[in-house]
């Protein structure tokens, strides 16, 4: 899961789901019965078009590769009253976190954030009836039928947002894909210039006795990423599914006032649910100050923690992951106990 170049995020996909088959004319050709009763069978249903998720991938880099989805369609009825074969459908997979939307109107129509989880995201078409459907006792030899239903057929828009424990955010430069590639197997590109990262890495930080944790270093914010400038909003989506944020701000910087409140403001601007994810403020490059327990002092009312570490020095990293580790597993425990709480309600 160590992070890579080529990780997609967003593509454009256009899916087709099966047209029905139709109904078929037909009469039972009967000896002595010039003109047997009506046996023409219904068409068959088209395939329709489905989303699942696999935790198998994090990325949508084959759909940039097929950006085509048509399922099978339905085949017509035929006589003997026998029903046309129905069309198979299609099962699109993708890594969970997946949005779908509709490209032309925007339309939220699902998400899957479950392995495993499927969601319909095309129609298929109903078959149509044959002339045995039609026949009544006044209407004995109906030539009716109907066309197979066309399936539906759109442009869809895949975003997917990652779903990582940790998530951290601060000003390009901050330090965060440093403390990253230290923590962690991800190799994110890093460099002295503003924007380095360009998409979200992702990394699976291990701990002692087979536990783990992902963090995903998100480009930097700027002032007005929330109004979409810089790399703006296309970023501040993937924090959206965060369980908690680590305000990385370094040690060197003018104002570190200033910094923390900056980053609250983008974020409580871009959504009021984000800025109510659980955050801790970190203090990045503590080797330019030359004491190794300097921990500055700033307003910080909502986080659960102000700490400071050097990743160049690999000082108080155990800290930061201890910090990460306790209230990562303070909230699964709250979220179990909720949950044996709701269960309990239920009759």
């Amino acid at each position: 899961m160590s992070s890579h170049n080529d990780f997609i995020d967003r593509v454009v996909v256009r899916i087709a789901a099966g047209t029905g088959g139709s109904g078929n004319t037909s009469f039972r050709r009967e000896k002595f019965v010039p003109q047997g009763g009506p046996d023409g069978g219904d068409g068959g249903a088209g395939g329709n078009v489905y989303l699942r998720a696999d935790v198998n991938l994090t990325t949508l880099l084959d759909y940039t590769y097929r950006d085509r989805w048509a399922a099978e369609r339905g085949q017509h009825g035929e006589g003997n009253n026998k029903t046309g074969r129905s069309g198979a459908d299609i099962i699109m997979p993708v890594p969970p976190g997946t949005v779908v939307l509709d490209a032309e109107t925007r339309e939220h129509i699902g998400e899957v954030l479950e392995h495993d989880q499927q969601i319909l995201i095309a129609k298929a078409g109903r078959g149509g009836k044959g002339n045995a459907f039609f026949a009544t006792a006044t209407h004995q030899s109906p030539r009716e039928w109907q066309p197979g239903e066309e399936g539906e057929e759109r442009q869809v828009i895949l975003e997917l947002k990652l779903i990582a424990d940790v998530g951290l955010v601060g000003a390009p430069n901050a330090g965060k894909s440093t403390l990253l590639s230290v923590i962690s197997a991800a190799r994110p590109k890093i460099a002295a210039y503003p924007f380095t990262t360009l998409s979200p890495n992702l990394g699976v930080v291990p701990m002692s006795d087979h536990r783990s944790f992902v963090v995903a270093d998100i480009p930097g914010i700027i002032e007005g990423a929330s109004a979409g400038k810089g790399l703006g909003f296309q970023f501040l989506r993937h924090i959206e599914r965060t369980r908690i944020l680590a305000f990385i701000i370094p040690i060197d910087a003018m104002d570190w006032q200033e910094e923390y409140d900056k980053l609250r403001t983008e974020i409580t601007s871009y959504s009021a649910e984000l800025a109510a994810t659980p955050h801790f403020v970190v203090f990045s490059k503590l080797d330019l100050m030359g004491e190794d327990d300097y921990v500055p002092e700033i307003e910080a009312p909502g986080a659960f923690a102000i700490i400071s570490l050097s990743a160049a020095n690999r000082t108080h990293l155990d800290h930061f992951l201890d910090t990460c580790w306790r209230k990562l597993l303070s909230m699964r425990q709250q979220n179990d106990a909720a949950v044996r709480a709701t269960e309990q309600v239920l009759p």
